[in-house]
């Protein structure tokens, strides 16, 4: 089973293209939806979030509005808030790829927005960006309910910057163009990969010798 680490800085065009490769009928794992459930109502995270941070809380879920800006104002919180999540999202994760190996799927998608931060790029067998421009992804960010600029600045310091991303990964999709002009490219990655024997994986593992 080949493995695609999947990422793209906020507004690149991510999960528009993840909704892409779910259509194509190849399996993805989407890490903020994982992040979502285990800060929902009865998710797995709440309790130890709102022993932290009560004020995050709201009628049995995590109010991500108010944990956010209690994020921004405290660097040391969010490094707590990620050794709360990170585990879990790596169990589900983990769920997930041995759920689709016994299944004997050729191929699945890990959406991971901090794929090279946590470095789990190594885990995979090939990773793919998903890009645009500054001018396009501030357009697209901005447009958003509650987003400003400072949010925004806020995020990008948290992340690799983009061209690093980019020149990192094995394949880029650049999503300036739209949908359409993404799509042609998703589908022309998808068929190398599917066409490759050998992996990236297995290069770093020797298996080429």
């Amino acid at each position: 089973m080949k493995i695609i680490g999947l990422t793209g800085s906020i507004g690149m065009g991510k999960s528009t293209l993840a909704a892409m490769i779910e259509r194509l009928n190849i399996p993805v794992f989407d890490a903020d939806k994982a992040v979502h459930i285990l800060q929902g109502k009865g998710g797995a995270a709440v309790k130890s979030i709102a022993d932290l941070w009560p004020k995050a809380i709201f009628d049995g879920a995590v109010d991500r509005a108010s944990l956010s800006a209690i994020v921004q104002k405290d660097p040391a919180a969010l490094n707590q808030l990620e050794a709360i999540i990170h585990p879990m999202v790596r169990d589900m994760r983990q769920q997930f790829l041995k759920k689709h190996a016994l299944r004997h799927c050729p191929m699945v998608v890990l959406d991971i927005p901090l794929l090279f931060e946590t470095g789990y790029d190594a885990f995979c067998d090939f990773s793919l960006t998903v890009y645009c421009s500054d001018a396009i992804q501030e357009h697209r960010v901005l447009s958003r309910p509650n987003m400003t600029f400072e949010k925004l600045t806020f995020i990008r310091s948290k992340q690799v910057a983009v061209a690093d991303k980019v020149a990192r990964s094995d394949f880029v999709i650049n999503t300036d163009q739209g949908k359409r002009s993404a799509l042609e490219q998703l589908k022309k990655i998808i068929k190398q990969i599917k066409q490759d024997t050998l992996t990236r994986r297995d290069m770093r593992m020797g298996y080429w010798d």
